[in-house]
């Protein structure tokens, strides 16, 4: 049994979190809620008792909390996240803030899960639409061996939280966006984050470095295109993979029936593909309109779709916390 606490519980990531951590019945032996603001002094509900949101200060760590997963913004998690691993937390970090810190494992548990124990009391856990992305092509990268990725998201207007989603309903009804640089409704934005000198957005540099990092693969080509979408939940994807080995589509679809965390759905005969409005809710990814790439030698086309709220972020975090608790 540990005890385990959650920083920034009660935002959209945070209180997801707690969900996953009902659901999957981790061993809690005492469960410690931290958040800010008009969230201290709540009580919710975890296994038919009611725990009470506390405010968080650098102090929290001084009760012996075994496991922390942050949900914060960076600045908090840099300023938080050491004072913890000093006094024998290990953080399991949602935010950019480690993820490409060397001494900090970036883990998806269905790809990487090992990395896990070399940690120094910080985890991060990947970019939402990278963790998708890896999970789907790790055991094909296994097989045949990427030479070269292309990545093109449609990302859904809750990878920018809650401000996101008000942002498509304030602009479904004709109001001016507050948080997209342009109205989401009705509409398809080719920004997440901001551009860099290369022309490349924050998002897309996110899902280039941490590919390869979570890959182990530093020198792996890859490149990305990352779009916002009016979709509320659910982050889809056209993976493009060239491999260095030949392959069968069949054994394609081999691999990633049997891959931990992948569901196929993929019968073009009968329109059956993922879609975000499916399979929101759930912890899997999804993988669908597997075909070649007849204009380049040994390349394959994927569609790839999950919940970015849950295995893009709360599910992935709680995985992490679950594997360090079993300690395999």
């Amino acid at each position: 049994m540990k005890k385990i606490g959650i920083l920034g519980a009660c935002g959209m990531v945070g209180s997801t979190m707690l969900k996953v951590l009902e659901e999957r019945d981790l061993p809690v032996s005492e469960l410690y809620l931290f958040d800010v603001g008009e969230a201290v002094g709540k009580t919710i509900d975890f296994k038919g008792k009611k725990v009470t949101v506390e405010e968080s200060t650098l102090e929290i760590f001084d009760r012996g909390i075994d496991i922390c997963l942050f949900a914060i913004d960076t600045p908090i998690s840099q300023k938080y996240a050491p004072i913890a691993a000093k006094k024998g937390c290990v953080v399991v970090d949602n935010s950019s803030a480690w993820r490409m810190d060397k001494n900090v494992p970036l883990v998806v548990p269905e790809v990487n899960g090992g990395d896990i124990f070399g940690n120094n009391g910080i985890i991060a856990s990947p970019n939402c639409s990278t963790i998708q992305a890896v999970t789907a092509i790790a055991p094909l990268h296994r097989a045949f061996v990427i030479k070269r990725l292309i990545y093109s998201t449609y990302q859904s207007v809750s990878g920018a939280g809650v401000a996101g989603i008000a942002d498509l309903a304030r602009t479904n009804k004709g109001e001016a966006p507050q948080c997209f640089p342009y109205p989401i409704a009705g509409n398809v934005i080719p920004r997440i984050d901001v551009f860099g000198e290369d022309g490349y957005t924050g998002e897309e540099s996110k899902m280039i470095q941490e590919t390869r990092k979570i890959l182990h693969e530093p020198n792996l080509k890859v490149t990305a295109t990352t779009v916002r979408v009016p979709v509320e939940i659910g982050h889809s994807e056209s993976i493009n993979i060239t491999f260095e080995k030949p392959f069968e589509l069949e054994e394609v679809r081999k691999i990633l029936e049997n891959a931990d965390g992948v569901i196929v759905q993929d019968d073009p005969a009968k329109d059956f593909y993922p879609m975000p409005k499916l399979i929101a809710g759930t912890d899997q990814v999804y993988v669908g309109r597997i075909r070649r790439d007849f204009s380049a030698e040994n390349s394959i086309n994927l569609w790839v779709v999950a919940d970015n709220v849950r295995k893009g972020a709360a599910t992935n975090a709680v995985q992490i916390a679950e594997r360090l608790i079993k300690g395999e």
